[in-house]
């Protein structure tokens, strides 16, 4: 009888050095442990069993014979307690707060600390006296970030690192330092020799590709080249072709969109992919060179046309494109010749635009083009950089995300979040004895730490672009349909930079930005329906909800919903959802409202109100954004250059599966969060103008060596907001008619 293994990670809590040696499987409620060189399964007697299975010792176990000598010697020393015995002559790391106390004379003792403290990254209270702590934001960053710093001198012979607990008073935690394994090198020079992306290790076929091959056991046969272009590629298009027709059968239930994505080549090309959205899964249908007739409204049109005819389009709830006229044009048309669907801008744009305003004023352009000066000096100078890291806790103060210009702002954020750190550095003896801290770069470097102006300027952008940010994040996600959160992203954001900033005078001008980039909407009625439709927004909303949402609401229905006689019956049904009645006021349901997503609770209590149901999950079942997710291993514009139709065929097919498959692990791959190094040449595009230095010289270079580097920590601590935590910034209550009166396109209430 053969078990059902199921291959699991093995989890971070782990500290003993041999489960980087293992793959862990479960088999029910039992963990098994399978060797990586000998692939014998151990069904029981743990880890230790398994060490000695390594170290070549006799026990309870046979010894493996294929292991490598280092491993085993390093697993033989671990048995002895060498490891443990060199450990204890690293020193303790100090900590930087006593939990849960605040009292005077602990912060007197913590004050006595040496200075040398802050060289292990650890910035002792007499430091943290001496500087002005004029923000929560400074203060919760320093306590995060501390929480997982460790030791500075790590020397790259030990196998294993101290890391202080700040709440265990002289408790040291082991971590196991990864050793060099064959198998790893093997991989490695495979990825090297083709050229492959480095972040493919993050895909989701990654780890079963390796647990196929150990199965097979040793001298396992790789596929031929025609197998990979043959029955292998035939096999795979089934899968996904049926992966598809499962998604294409939620169309008709959910709605769906259409999303034009456009491409522009080396040589100039114009390349339009087109995928459909509904939350189950966002499915690749086909590209097509557009170069020969873009700017022809008449090409496009036809285009689109053809496409939504393909899709369906009584399951069409909009169209998706960027925001270019020819588009506007063209989507006017559209909507012309399909009275039931919606065309749409991409929202992720016109929110990176506001961001694009934002930064153009002159304080806080000024502000960011300090605080690029200072991360170009930085990233350019391993030495720095490892410092700059060290007093971190393994932190980067440069954050990459969804585009360039939210780039900068998250990027002012996470430094704001840093700001103690960087000015204990700039204040240490390791600094001082830093060869590049009396150069130009390095003196400006100090001056900008030291300027309080420039921190007082840093906290205050990071605190009114914040709620922009989110709202990018939210209409960028993955993980769930943003059309019932972007309206009250958008109100959130204007009520945060009122509160911040007080007079009318000086919030207005931020407001105006705000608005002028929502009016290049078109007033979509689509995100103020979805607001509507939201349960938890529209619950918490006091009085009578404002008279042009419910203008859009009546929008929607009229234009997604053909039939007379059911629009009159979702208009009586709107009662019903107003009132709460049947199922929507039960206990349960008001419950629900925290936990589930704004479309399923219509899908389990809106029974009672069956149309507005159906057209409440169209609703908020669509995103907003263009997904944004080329691949970029093999190149779409490969297939328009190739001429012989056999070999396009077969490229057009790789293409589909790869995007697809692509596609299915979005969402996988985004709840898994992975440290990001901003000199990773997948972020050079975004972080470019942070970390590219025109002016290092040439005996720069001597401290430039990547070699030199330290590692990157796996575990570092993130300053933003985590994913489920959007509905909380988003809140409840919604008071405000300044806010709902200056949304362009929302007339204001009778």
């Amino acid at each position: 009888m053969e078990l059902n293994l199921v291959p699991i990670s093995n989890t971070r809590q782990k500290h003993d050095p041999a489960w980087s040696h293992c793959q862990v499987f479960k088999n029910g409620e039992r963990l098994q442990i399978k060797c990586m060189y000998c692939c014998k399964m151990f069904k029981g007697g743990g880890i230790h069993r398994f060490k000695e299975h390594l170290a070549g010792r006799k026990g309870q176990g046979p010894i493996c014979e294929q292991v490598p000598q280092e491993v085993r010697a390093l697993m033989q020393d671990s048995l002895n307690g060498v490891l443990g015995k060199h450990d204890n002559k690293q020193k303790a790391i100090p900590k930087l707060f006593s939990c849960g106390s605040s009292s005077p004379h602990v912060a007197e003792k913590e004050n006595s600390a040496s200075h040398d403290d802050t060289k292990d990254g650890i910035i002792p209270i007499s430091v943290l006296n001496t500087l002005e702590a004029d923000s929560d934001l400074a203060l919760n960053g320093i306590r995060e970030v501390n929480k997982g710093s460790r030791g500075r001198k790590r020397q790259r012979d030990q196998s294993l690192v101290a890391k202080s607990d700040p709440c265990a008073k002289n408790d040291i935690e082991l971590v196991p330092i990864r050793v060099e394994n064959p198998v790893h090198m093997a991989i490695g020079r495979f990825l090297y020799d083709i050229g492959v992306d480095l972040d493919s290790v993050y895909s989701v076929h990654f780890q079963p590709m390796i647990d196929a091959i150990v199965s097979g056991g040793s001298g396992t046969v790789p596929p031929s080249y025609e197998d990979l272009r043959g029955w292998i590629l035939k096999n795979v298009i089934q899968e996904v072709k049926e992966d598809i027709n499962r998604n294409k059968a939620m169309w008709h239930k959910t709605g769906c969109s259409i999303i034009v994505e456009q491409w522009s080549s080396k040589n100039s090309r114009i390349l339009l992919s087109f995928l459909v959205y509904c939350p189950q899964a966002t499915v690749f249908l086909k590209s097509v060179d557009a170069s020969h007739a873009f700017y022809s409204p008449d090409y496009l049109f036809e285009l689109l046309k053809q496409v939504v005819e393909e899709v369906g389009a009584e399951n069409v709830v909009q169209v998706i494109t960027n925001c270019d006229e020819q588009y506007f044009l063209t989507g006017k048309r559209l909507m012309e010749s399909f009275p039931s669907l919606y065309w749409a801008p991409c929202l992720t744009h016109c929110v990176d635009m506001m961001l694009q305003d934002f930064g153009s004023l002159h304080w806080i352009n000024e502000t960011i083009e300090h605080a690029k000066s200072l991360t170009r000096f930085v990233y350019n100078r391993s030495v720095v950089l490892n410092m700059m890291r060290r007093f971190t806790g393994g932190n980067d103060i440069v954050e990459p995300v969804l585009t360039r210009f939210a780039t900068n702002f998250a990027t002012l954020k996470r430094m704001a979040g840093l700001k103690l750190n960087l000015q204990a550095m700039v204040s240490s003896q390791d600094w001082l004895e830093c060869p590049y801290a009396k150069k130009p770069g390095g003196l400006a470097m100090s001056d900008i730490v030291r300027n309080r102006s420039f921190w007082n300027s840093c906290i205050l952008i990071a605190r009114i672009t914040n709620p922009l940010l989110r709202v990018l994040e939210i209409a960028g996600s993955k993980k769930k349909a943003a059309m019932g959160y972007i309206y009250a992203g958008i109100y959130r954001a204007k009520e945060t930079i009122k509160k911040e900033l007080v007079k009318k005078n000086d919030y207005m001008v931020y407001w105006k930005i705000i608005d002028n980039r929502w009016e290049q909407q078109r007033h979509l009625p689509l995100y103020a329906a979805g607001f509507f439709l939201n349960p938890k927004f529209f619950y918490s909303t006091e009085g009578n909800m404002h008279n042009g949402i419910l203008s859009s609401l009546f929008d929607s229905i009229e234009r997604l919903v053909p039939d007379a006689n059911t629009q009159d019956q979702i208009v009586r049904e709107i009662n019903l959802y107003r009132n709460a009645s049947g199922d929507l006021g039960r206990p349960v349901a008001v419950r629900a409202l925290d936990n589930l997503l704004p479309g399923e609770w219509w899908s389990i209590y809106g029974g009672g109100c069956p149309n507005l149901q159906q057209l409440a999950i169209r609703i908020l079942s669509q995103t907003c954004s263009l997904i944004g997710c080329k691949p970029n291993k093999i190149s779409i514009e490969e297939i328009h250059d190739t001429r012989n139709f056999l070999n396009r065929q077969r490229l057009s097919d790789l293409v589909f599966v790869q995007y697809n498959l692509y596609l299915r692990q979005m969402v996988l791959r985004n709840q898994e969060k992975h440290a990001v190094d901003p000199l990773s040449f997948n972020n050079k595009y975004i972080l470019e103008d942070w970390i590219a230095d025109n002016e290092v010289y040439p005996e720069d270079y001597e401290g430039s060596d990547w070699m030199s580097l330290d590692p990157p920590v796996d575990n570092r601590t993130t300053l933003a907001l985590p994913g489920d935590e959007i509905e909380d910034f988003l809140g409840t209550g919604f008071i405000d008619l300044d806010i709902f009166n200056g949304l362009k396109g929302v007339k204001e209430e009778i």
